[in-house]
């Protein structure tokens, strides 16, 4: 190279510049199906005021440009590339579905749980806001101001009727759809459609809801007193809550030991703060009683669960949104509750694996919950009697102590450890607190143990309930007691066997022995729903004896009904409980005393309160051991 030829770096280059000339506003829109995006549209100038991120929109996509539902996650001005961006049709929402907040969370759980964002998006709108359901669009009349001129001199030259009408929505406080202002001016739709055409009246198309859900005032109840414990554990919940700073509170509290007290003492101290809560509870079951609950103490108390009808959801999701909702009560999805001013997140057995989803995104609400209180600044509560290992690992590990009932502090055994470097903080600090004894000091159940396999060498006794079980299920009947039973296993025969050739009817696509179902002579997969008629012979070497073992709540109901003929019974599980107020109406027949035996799976076994129940019969309490789950 000659030295005096120069050089690419002899000068500085200038700052790289946008040019406002060659800048367009653009939405990034991604969609819950492929392709997945996120794709860059522009944003036509009568859109740029309305569009906001978490709307939905509708734009053109591919070579034919098919309109295709999105959703809009940002909008900022880009520079013009060498392909000019496709336009936004339109936008649907008239306000947007999700917060900002949301949007964030939306985004960790697409990287956390390796989930396509617009497929988390879809999972957190729920169906019936997607849907719009319980709403439909009408048209309002109003008078415009230069018509109103108009009028008032005289210069319009209209027939009689057309002018009495104008003049009532004139007169009108608020607009009116065409019907009510023909029924208002006493005339046929007629001369208010001839307005509509000579634009002397303007027409605005709004949505409108028309389906609310209906809730009955409870009658108010007053404070309970509480005790040393449940004093030590509100104030653990208040401090953060004080000082506006996430925590997480794991409450280990037996059965009986006033946790929801505590929880609605801590929820008191939210609202007045002008906030919002969360309350999740594992089952539907729980959801009608926890609402009953808290709405004896709390003016505007909303529910979400699947078995809401699409209207109803959609209600409830506006009304929180609104921030006219105190308290949001439900399941799993509840956690994505639209609280425009969320104060604290509470979740009831934290422990259930019904917290767990199983189709994508695979999300679990406790680790949701987490994420989105620590977002949010606002503290996690998380009960049990019985927590979660995870749970209790990160409190042993983040707080290092536990506090007790007594307010005594324990060292965690592993700060005992000779350790020169003391552990690291914990960015999602753990505080572990205990309500050791029930409330007044009332003693736990005697739990007794039954070995079966002495029942089983018997030739005399066949059957799900043991001898034992059997006596002190007639004892408490006959001291006008109740009695529920729990077996966690649906249906009638857990799987179908021939005893010639050993063949097990299995699932085509899980490879999992079916259940038989009585009711409708059906063989069912509990895992992907595949249905097909019970056999009467084996599928295999056509043997006419095949066998049908094992117990099901099914069979169970058949024999408490065959032993005690004369006593009401009632099974609850998911065959029995798919109409809408089914969990409630069944759980107020067994309140009342109507039903004596309750029987069902594991959705009758979770924070359910009874005082008139005296015995509790779990059926092959061992099977549950042997789930292919670390925590079985």
């Amino acid at each position: 190279m000659s030295s005096r030829q120069t050089t690419l770096f002899d000068a500085e280059p200038d700052p790289w510049q946008l040019d406002a000339a060659h800048e367009v506003l653009a939405a990034s829109v991604v969609f819950a199906e492929q392709p997945l995006g996120p794709y860059d549209y522009a944003v036509p100038a009568n859109l740029a005021a309305k569009l906001k991120p978490g709307q939905r929109v509708q734009v053109p996509l591919g070579k034919g440009n098919r309109s295709v539902t999105g959703y809009c996650t940002a909008v900022a001005s880009k520079p013009v590339g060498s392909r000019p961006l496709k336009p936004i049709g339109r936008v649907i929402d008239e306000r947007p579905l999700l917060s900002p907040a949301m949007l964030r969370l939306a985004e960790w759980m697409a990287d956390y749980y390796l989930c396509p964002l617009g497929q988390v998006l879809q999972a957190i709108v729920p169906a019936g806001v997607r849907g719009q359901a319980g709403t439909r669009e009408m048209t309002f009349l109003s008078v415009p101001q230069q018509v109103r001129e108009q009028l008032a001199a005289g210069a319009l030259k209209l027939g009689q009727k057309q002018a009495d009408a104008l003049r009532v929505l004139a007169a009108s406080a608020r607009p009116l759809t065409p019907p009510e202002l023909a029924q208002a001016a006493k005339c046929t739709l007629a001369p208010v459609n001839e307005l509509r055409k000579k634009k002397l009246v303007q027409a605005d198309v709004r949505r409108i809801q028309q389906v609310a859900a209906e809730q009955q005032p409870l009658p108010r109840e007053n404070h309970l007193q509480l005790n040393a414990d449940q004093r030590t554990a509100l104030d653990a919940i208040l401090a953060p809550l004080k000082a506006r700073r996430h925590e997480t509170i794991l409450l280990h509290g037996v059965t009986g030991s006033g946790k929801t007290e505590v929880y609605i003492r801590a929820i008191e101290e939210v609202l007045g703060y002008g906030r919002q809560a969360i309350v999740l509870v594992p089952e539907i079951s729980l959801t009608p009683q926890t609402r009953s609950r808290f709405q004896s103490r709390f003016a505007s108390v909303a529910v979400l669960h699947s078995h809401l009808s699409d209207a109803e959801r959609h209600w409830h999701w506006q009304q929180i949104a609104a921030g006219l909702v105190q308290v949001v009560v439900g399941a799993r999805s509840a956690v994505f509750a639209p609280t425009p001013q969320l104060g604290l997140i509470v979740i009831d057995e934290e422990h259930d694996g019904s917290f767990k989803q199983n189709e994508a995104p695979r999300y679990h609400a406790r680790d949701v919950a987490l994420r989105r209180a620590a977002m949010e600044s606002v503290p996690l509560v998380l009960g049990s009697a019985t927590p979660s290992l995870e749970s209790w690992q990160k409190a042993a590990e983040g707080s290092g102590f536990r506090v007790q009932g007594s307010g005594i502090e324990i060292p965690n055994p592993k700060s005992q450890i000779a350790n020169p470097q003391p552990p690291a903080p914990s960015p999602s600090p753990f505080v572990l607190i205990d309500l050791p004894r029930r409330v007044e000091d009332r003693p736990l159940p005697a739990v007794v143990t039954i070995d079966l396999r002495a029942e089983f060498q018997s030739r005399s006794h066949r059957g799900a309930v043991s001898r034992s079980l059997q006596r002190a299920i007639e004892e408490a009947l006959r001291d006008e007691g109740q009695v529920i039973l729990l077996l966690n296993r649906r249906g009638f025969s857990t799987h179908i066997q021939c005893p010639a050739c050993g063949h097990v009817v299995q699932c085509p696509a899980c490879d999992l022995a079916l259940t038989h179902h009585r009711q409708d002579e059906q063989a069912i997969c509990h895992y992907c729903d595949f249905q097909t008629p019970a056999p009467v012979r084996c599928p295999e070497c056509a043997f006419d004896g095949i066998r049908f073992s094992g117990f099901g709540t099914e069979r169970l109901e058949a024999e408490i009904r065959g032993r005690f003929p004369d006593v009401s019974v009632l099974r609850m599980d998911s065959d029995t409980m798919q109409r809408p107020g089914s969990h409630e109406a069944a759980l107020s027949r067994f309140k009342s005393g109507e039903v004596k035996i309750l029987l069902g799976t594991q959705m009758i076994a979770k924070g359910l309160d009874f005082p008139n129940v005296t015995l509790v019969g779990v059926i092959n309490a061992d099977t549950t051991l042997h789930f292919a789950d670390l925590r079985a």
